[in-house]
């Protein structure tokens, strides 16, 4: 039903929830599952839920969303204080404020989960702390935003306390509204990060396919490191804490671009549409994107619809194999062309990725751009901070092995490094698993490809786009299909494809504090004190030269179990915010970690397991 309901504005759920009784309340989550199951339809603006035979429940939406209490109406007799109203926008989507007008024509949504992104609060206004009389010393949050951060704090622990089981409608209303209040005091990052936390607990709850615990770990340790920041933090960090209204575009003049490949994006959020990746003449990449509700299928389409900048006629598919001038342009943080009035471009030749300037791409070592792609894709990382998670190599195909999750493509890249490559999106409306499954079947092929990082304590990518194995021009993995006659004929024989080598992260105890850490998300607090001792936990990760991980180990577990008593004997109130703190630095060390095993991994210096029939030295 969720999917056909119009989004919820963040305060008209809170507000909803708020105004039940403590009796509804407790009723509130067995309303939202019965909700769930009864019949929906729409008319115009409006969607009509059938609370029963006789009683119906309207959600206006003229907007596109619910933008008032007001707007939900119950017929049932003890409306408006039912609990339909709330159990409905509980069932809903959550409504991200729109943005303000920019140069983002070129996107009709986010091209990731609106649940993430930080682009539609007000820009923020001067502080206390920012006239004149301060400008010697560094800024810091004012008053009313340090009391919207404690707000967020206490939602986050909360979550944490309760875990996904307990965190009911209730809980995430208490989310919502604190959002609300940090959109309104200029706190847009740890509002979409308490967004975030919302759309996955829903998944969670709901049983989501998609759903993975470790999106919501990341999700809960960036609510609570943001909201920890805004109330020490000063100057630059109180500005990366407090996030971007909306990321502005800049002038960037002429530009004559290269295109490199399209892909297809498709969301959690069901939307879809695609993302073009082009090259400036300096080999800085750029992306144009057209991204709005309607999935897989609106990607296939959009893919054959022109690209919204200046006057170019070209298609994205014929753009990520050609070239365009632009005057005027104008570019976002994060490489994305504007798309206003007074940009214009013009179609121009394009370059094959051997001709420059695109050949220069893939000579930069893979370790260097594996750690340029890190601090894009860190989990916790600025979201101004800009850069790109692509990886352009030249490998070697080995062929298909298998691991926990499915089976992967195994090649062989420069300095000996084997590198697993993965599906992209496994939709199968999308050609990214067939055409990874063909070329498998191909060892010994030589190509040139782009991957996106996938960090892992091994060289990991998803495939996104290669060069054609037997002719000329290139494969949008997602887009196009391969044929089996694409494929080079029968090669002398290469490597055998090898079991997965031995990686440092698989055998280093540290997955003994991440597992805690991950447990106490769905389980709560109180589960992850029940364990009993760990000393023996702690003791192997100490053998293994990891002391500040044992540490965390400790400290962690002893917080969860913590639960003192009054004169009388009675249990006191657990400790929340000293629990959810240690939650929090044992989640973000393990995140440090890991990504720090993943730069060491596309080190050429590493020493991996040989390859069979492989040997030292490669041409």
């Amino acid at each position: 039903m969720t999917a056909q309901l119009p989004p919820v504005a963040p305060e008209v759920t809170a507000t909803l929830v708020e105004n039940l009784s403590p009796r509804l309340r407790k009723r509130l989550d067995a309303a939202v599952t019965k909700l769930g199951a009864r019949p929906t339809r729409r008319d115009g603006d409006t969607v009509v839920i059938a609370v029963d035979d006789e009683t119906e429940l309207r959600l206006h939406a003229p907007g596109g969303a619910v933008a008032s209490a007001e707007a939900i109406e119950c017929g049932c007799l003890l409306a408006p204080a039912c609990v339909h109203r709330a159990a409905a926008a509980c069932a809903a989507p959550t409504a991200v404020p729109a943005p303000e007008p920019d140069d983002r024509a070129t996107h009709a949504a986010p091209d990731h989960d609106p649940a993430r992104t930080t682009d539609s609060a007000p820009t923020p206004a001067p502080t206390a702390n920012s006239g004149p009389e301060s400008a010697s010393s560094p800024e810091v949050a004012s008053p009313a935003q340090r009391v919207a951060a404690d707000a967020l704090w206490a939602a986050g622990a909360a979550v944490l306390e309760a875990g996904v089981d307990g965190a009911g409608a209730v809980t995430q209303a208490a989310l919502l509204r604190a959002a609300h209040t940090a959109r309104l005091r200029q706190l847009p990052r740890a509002a979409g990060a308490a967004l975030s936390v919302v759309t996955l607990l829903r998944a969670a709850r709901a049983g989501d396919p998609s759903y993975r615990t470790a999106d919501l770990v990341t999700a809960l340790a960036e609510l609570l490191g943001t909201a920890h920041r805004l109330g020490i933090a000063s100057g630059a960090e109180l500005a990366a804490a407090r996030g971007r209204a909306r990321r502005p575009y800049t002038p960037d003049g002429s530009l004559r671009l290269y295109g490199l490949f399209t892909e297809p994006v498709v969301t959690d959020s069901g939307h879809g549409g695609v993302r073009t990746w082009v090259a400036g003449s300096d080999g800085r990449l750029c992306t144009v994107g057209d991204v709005a509700p309607g999935g897989a299928a609106r990607a296939l389409g959009v893919a054959d619809r022109a690209v919204r900048l200046g006057d170019s006629a070209l298609t994205h598919r014929e753009l990520g194999r050609a070239g365009l001038a632009v005057s005027g342009a104008t570019v976002s943080p994060d490489g994305r062309l504007g798309a206003g009035k007074g940009v214009k471009a013009v179609t121009a030749r394009g370059a094959a990725w051997t001709e420059p300037p695109l050949a220069a791409l893939w000579e930069a070592p893979p370790s260097e751009q594996a750690a340029r792609a890190l601090r894009s894709t860190s989990r916790y990382a600025d979201p101004d901070g800009g850069g790109s998670d692509l990886i352009f190599l030249d490998v070697e195909l080995l062929g298909a092995v298998r691991e926990p999750g499915g089976a992967c493509l195994l090649a062989l890249s420069e300095g000996n490094i084997p590198v697993r490559l993965t599906v992209a999106d496994d939709d199968p409306a999308l050609a990214h698993r067939d055409n990874l499954m063909l070329l498998a079947t191909a060892p010994g092929t030589r190509l040139r490809i782009i991957g996106r990082l996938v960090p892992a304590p091994h060289p990991r990518l998803t495939l996104l786009a290669c060069a054609h194995p037997t002719g000329e021009g290139t494969i949008d993995l997602g887009l196009d299909r391969l044929r089996r006659a694409d494929l080079p004929g029968p090669a002398a024989p290469g490597h055998p494809a090898p079991p997965p080598p031995g990686e440092s992260g698989a055998h280093s105890p540290l997955y003994l504090l991440e597992r805690r850490v991950e447990q106490a998300v769905p389980a709560g607090r109180a589960a992850l004190g029940m364990l009993g001792d760990v000393t023996a936990e702690t003791r192997r990760i100490s053998r293994a030269g990891l002391p500040t991980a044992a540490g965390l180990l400790a400290a962690l577990c002893a917080s969860a179990a913590q639960r003192d008593r009054d004169h009388f004997g009675r249990l006191l109130p657990a400790d929340t915010d000293g629990f959810a703190l240690h939650w929090l630095t044992a989640a973000r060390y393990t995140a440090s970690v890991a990504e720090s095993l993943c730069a060491a991994a596309w080190n050429p210096g590493r020493r991996w397991p040989p390859l069979p029939g492989a040997s030292a030295t490669r041409s």
